[in-house]
Order: C-alpha cells, then structure tokens, then sequence
C-alpha cells in the first residue's frame, strides 16, 4: 500500500456502501489516514444516523446501492447542512449522475477503482474544506459585530428572528397607456433590527447557506397574499440564483405555483448563474408551469450574453442606475432608447423601466416608448396592494408615438394571470 500522510486529529468520516469488501477497504484507508471512521451497508442507516444528531465532517458514499442512492443521499444531506461534504465514488459512472452529483454540489465524483492516496487525499481536502467553511462563519461573527452581532445573540439567532418577523410590501409598476396598475413587484422585509435591508437579510442567508430557505419563506408569503392583488395584474417575485436548484421551486403542489400563471419571475443580472447547471431546462420547468422570466437590473450586472440567453426572458427590467437624471443626461437617454428598441422591437420583449422618481424622468421614458414604469413617482412599497399614485400623466403624453404600439402586448401579459 502507498504511504499515506497520517491525520492525528479527531475528523470523524462517514463510510456508506452496500458492498463489504469495498466498504472494509474504504475504512481501513481512512483509519490508516488518521480519521474516525464509522460505516454503514444503506443510505437509509446513514440518514437515521444524520437524524439522530451524529454529526461528521465528510460523508465518503457508494453511487449504486439498494434502496436509497448515493445522489439520493446527498440531496438529503444539502437539506441538512449545505456544506458538508459529500465524496460519491462508483463504479457506474454516468453523465445523468454526475450532473446530479454538480447540481447538489458533491465535494467529489470518483471513479472505481479509487487508490488509496486519492481517497485520503479527497478526504482530507474535504475535512479541511469543511473546517475552513466553520471558521469563516466564526470570523464573520468577530469581525463584523457591529453589523452582525447585539447582545441579544448571534447571526444565527438574527436570522430566526428575521425568518419569524418576514413580511412582503408591493409596489406598483405602471403602462404609460393606462390608469391602473399592470402589476406588482413583490419586496422582502424584516422587521428584525439588524437587517434594514433586504440586502442585509439575503448577505446573512448567503452566509449561512439558507438562501433557499428564505426563497421558500418569501414565496411562501407572497402566495398566501397573491388573492389580495388586482385580478387583472401580474406579479412579479425575486428569485436568487440558488432558487433555480431548490426542488421546491418546480413542485405543481408548491404553494406559489398554484398561482405562476399570474406571476413573473425575476432573476437578477447582478448574481452569477455560473453554479446552475441546465438553465435553459429548468426554465422550460417553470414556464410548464405557467411562469414566466423577467431580468432584473439589466446594464448594472456582469451577467454575459450566454447567461441572457439561457434566460430568454419575456420581460427585462432596466436597471434604477439608467433612469436616475435620465432627463438630464444625453448619454444615458440614448442608451436607453437603444436598449428599449433593441428589446420591444427587435426581441419582442416588455420593458421595465425602474426607479422613476421625478415626472421628467417619466416623461422621456414615455417620449422613447417604454412600456412599462416603477418607481416612487407611482407608489413606494406598501403592504397592501395600493393604486398607483396619480402622476400627472396628461392623455395625450399617453398616446405618444411609440408607446401604444406596445400596449397591447403589455394587456396580453397582464391578462394571462
């Protein structure tokens, strides 16, 4: 046997296979290695162990086995903890496994037959990993107290509280051709001090690796209100790029999508979707259900061309940056013009102009034929479903050429709910 570097510290590793010879082998490597070893013949014994409170720092796991499968049991643990990690190794390889193995984020996907200083190796790089992963959370929690900590307790504790006190307000989103609303942009709140912002709160869950679940407790919210807003409009709902993995998401029996026919879904530029195997076919999950896609914050992301692509939107959303001074800025009224006809004409797609404050700004976005407006012109975020406010749109700025070549398509939408 290779020599292999010894532990000598206490990292305990999970051993699952159903076949003695491989498992016993598998063992003896990483007791050699220096780890605590525990081992077992099914997924099924591993995750009663999980239930039960044991707690390890890798889980080392067979592929194909009776019962319970290794992709299986590696879905169960991400619900448990999102960074244990999970080394699958199998005889069996296949493309269908090993990108299932990608979309619930296995530290490792080996091959049979594994050498015995690849596996200690991959194991000791995991336990390292998930070592290292334990004292950033302590170090987010020492360096940032001012932003993190009270003396009422920890981020974790913030964040239960910030789960507990979750509400939603709405805000209005606009037609230049039309008096009422042709929908609402769902907005996450807390009133939990230490997050203000819905920036805060999502920074927190992507900390602790519960973006997910705050996804689910917002769909969740927004589903138990959706009876509340206007028949005739659409409501659009903030995605995180972890959504587009959470099971969730696609479930004909979720709660939010008994109502995706009335809903848009927005996925933002700003975050990377570089972790999300299969967008394009996860989307076409979604819009089989009756969503449909908007980009947030187009011109502020980094997202790149093959990210929009996948995306296929029906509905952009130009980011606030664009808007702010619009009226007094030559560069950025071009820009948006060109970006409004690329989109409504040559792409066919609704455009969302956001952030409109001030009636000029409107008023050149009304000039250049944008179909649709949001902002603070027409209502802050409230917790009901509040008419827009009454801008001092005259009948004739609605009627501007452009913009009513758009309508209809903005009435199509809206009546699709």
């Amino acid at each position: 046997m290779e020599a292999i570097e010894q532990r000598g510290d206490d990292d305990r590793v999970l051993v699952v296979d159903d076949e003695v010879s491989l498992r016993s082998a598998h063992v003896r490597i990483l007791t050699a290695a220096g780890f605590q070893v525990d081992s077992c013949d099914s997924a099924e014994q591993a995750v009663d162990w999980l239930r039960e409170g044991r707690t390890y720092r890798v889980v080392v796991t067979d592929l194909v086995m009776a019962g319970m499968t290794g992709i299986e049991l590696l879905a169960y643990v991400r619900e448990l903890d999102n960074e244990l990690p999970v080394v699958i190794v199998t005889g069996r390889p296949s493309l269908r496994s090993s990108i299932a193995a990608v979309e619930h984020h296995s530290f490792r996907y080996l091959i049979k037959p594994v050498t015995p200083v690849l596996l200690a190796e991959t194991v000791r790089s995991a336990a390292a990993t998930y070592r290292l992963s334990t004292l950033k959370r302590r170090a987010l929690e020492v360096c940032e107290t001012d932003d993190w900590r009270t003396d009422a307790g920890s981020l974790e504790e913030r964040f239960e509280s910030a789960l507990e006190e979750l509400f939603m307000v709405y805000q209005p989103i606009v037609s230049p051709t039309a008096a009422e609303a042709f929908g609402y942009e769902a907005l996450v709140r807390t009133t939990e001090q230490a997050f203000p912002s819905p920036d805060q709160l999502f920074s927190a869950a992507e900390r602790l690796g519960r973006t997910q679940e705050l996804g689910r407790a917002i769909r969740a919210r927004v589903a138990s209100q959706i009876h509340e807003a206007p028949e005739q409009g659409v409501l659009f709902v903030n995605l995180h790029a972890s959504d587009l993995t959470d099971a969730d998401l696609y479930a004909p029996e979720a709660a939010l999508s008994q109502h995706a026919a009335k809903v848009v879904l927005e996925i933002t530029e700003r975050k990377s979707l570089d972790g999300v195997a299969d967008v394009r076919a996860r989307l076409s999950e979604l819009r089989k259900l009756g969503y449909r896609i908007a980009v947030d914050d187009l011109g502020a992301g980094y997202a790149g061309l093959s990210c929009f692509n996948a995306l296929e939107p029906e509905i952009v959303k130009l980011d606030m940056s664009l808007i702010r001074g619009l009226d007094r800025s030559p560069r950025k009224r071009a820009l948006v013009e060109s970006m409004v006809r690329v989109c409504v004409r040559d792409l066919e797609m609704l455009v969302v102009c956001e952030g409109v404050e001030t009636p000029e700004e409107r008023d050149v976005l009304i000039a250049l034929g944008a179909p649709l407006l949001q902002g603070y012109l027409f209502g802050r975020p409230a917790r009901a479903f509040c008419a827009p406010v009454e801008s001092g749109m005259h009948s004739e700025q609605r009627l501007v050429a452009g913009v009513e070549i758009h309508a209809e398509t903005a009435r199509n939408l809206g009546r699709a709910g």
